[in-house]
């Protein structure tokens, strides 16, 4: 693959493959880039600029075969296996998080939790035990964990942030409502859903 892709095209290719996977089920063979442009408000043009960065992916006056795309894309974004993660903060969001059922079909699977609360360390959360933090090291290694999700308060995030990324984490999904420091090689996505209701209610009167 080639290296160097912008950030930006890779941050579009998982909403190309959700609308893919949406036309295969609806049991579409081809799309065009216009069709996927109108259901994803792009540019048919920066749709395919975006998929040329990885080799002729669709062909003039066909379009792309949705099932060879899809393929193509999971090969891209390493989805198609699946990869184990794990969610430190068992809150709200910690429990929602371990209790959803989308991720796997996407190539992610909840295979741990952990909490610093003594009195939640222990629980039940599905299918699975909320493991106290000083275990970290020890599951993520038995388990192979590489990605790490961090559903803490703001103030212990950077810390957990730390301490995942001594155990071999690289990638970090971040809801703590605060930016985290990390080093170069390890990749961090954050998501504060105030900021993007602050953002909405910007244009509400």
């Amino acid at each position: 693959m080639p290296n160097k892709i912008p950030h930006i095209v890779i941050g579009r290719l998982p909403l190309y493959l959700r609308v893919l996977n949406r036309l295969h089920k609806e049991g579409k063979v081809y799309a065009s880039s216009q069709e996927l442009g109108k259901l994803l408000d792009i540019s048919a043009a920066q749709i395919r600029k975006d998929l040329s960065h990885f080799g002729e992916l669709g062909k003039r006056g066909t379009g792309y075969q949705i099932e060879f795309l899809i393929d193509e894309l999971g090969k891209i974004l390493n989805t198609d296996t699946i990869w184990k993660m794990a969610v430190v903060g068992a809150g709200d969001v910690g429990h929602a998080l371990a209790n959803y059922n989308g991720f796997v079909n996407r190539g992610f699977e909840v295979a741990a939790i952990f909490d610093c609360d003594p009195d939640k360390v222990g629980n039940q959360i599905g299918d699975l035990t909320i493991k106290d933090c000083s275990e970290m090291q020890a599951v993520v290694d038995q388990e192979n964990i590489k990605i790490a999700v961090i559903a803490t308060p703001a103030e212990a995030a950077q810390q957990v942030a730390e301490d995942l990324i001594s155990t071999g984490v690289k990638a970090i999904l971040n809801y703590a409502p605060i930016f985290l420091k990390v080093a170069d090689d390890v990749h961090v996505e954050h998501i504060d859903p105030a900021v993007h209701l602050q953002k909405l209610s910007y244009y509400l009167e």
